[in-house]
């Protein structure tokens, strides 16, 4: 296949390209560049393409692969340059010093709220905070799954409404 043949054969069929990068990226001036260097790679890649091939899976598939790879590219520079007179590279992983003293007051104020529900509901809430399955609980208490679920639904909600105050 010559390359105006392929040009106008990717010209033809790349129109579906636009909506699936802006898609991908969420932004338009990021899916322009998606599309530009999809179609760079696919002219570039031609040799590669066969006759007779589906050419919009084949384009979309080299989209997916440059978004992905730049994606994965971006997630691991977590280096910012600073452009102070001394030129630092900063890493952006620092640790933050966390305030424990006030995470166990309200652990302690949301573990008292738990313990101050009617009993129908606080007994099932409970289980189900401690990692049990709707039908174990059910099987537990001998109740219907559905009066389970019910009950752990409105001691949520009760929940809500008192920690709406904070």
């Amino acid at each position: 296949m010559s390359n105006a043949e392929f040009s106008l054969l990717l010209t033809e069929n790349a129109e579906f390209l636009r909506p699936f990068a802006i898609n991908l990226t969420k932004d338009y001036e990021a899916a322009k560049d998606l599309y530009q260097d999809t179609l760079y790679r696919a002219f570039s890649n031609k040799d590669k393409y066969h006759v007779g091939t589906n050419i919009k899976a084949w384009l979309y598939t080299i989209m997916r692969n440059i978004f992905i790879n730049d994606y994965r590219r971006k997630s691991k520079q977590s280096l910012v340059f600073d452009h102070s007179p001394n030129d630092f590279l900063i890493n952006q992983t620092t640790n933050k010093v966390v305030n424990e003293g006030i995470n166990n007051v309200n652990l302690k104020e949301v573990h008292q709220m738990i313990h101050d529900l009617p009993e129908l509901f606080r007994t099932p809430f409970t289980l189900y905070y401690e990692g049990y399955k709707y039908n174990e609980i059910s099987d537990a208490l001998n109740e219907p799954l559905g009066t389970i679920k019910s009950r752990i639904h409105f001691a949520r909600k009760i929940l809500k409404q008192k920690l709406q105050r904070y």
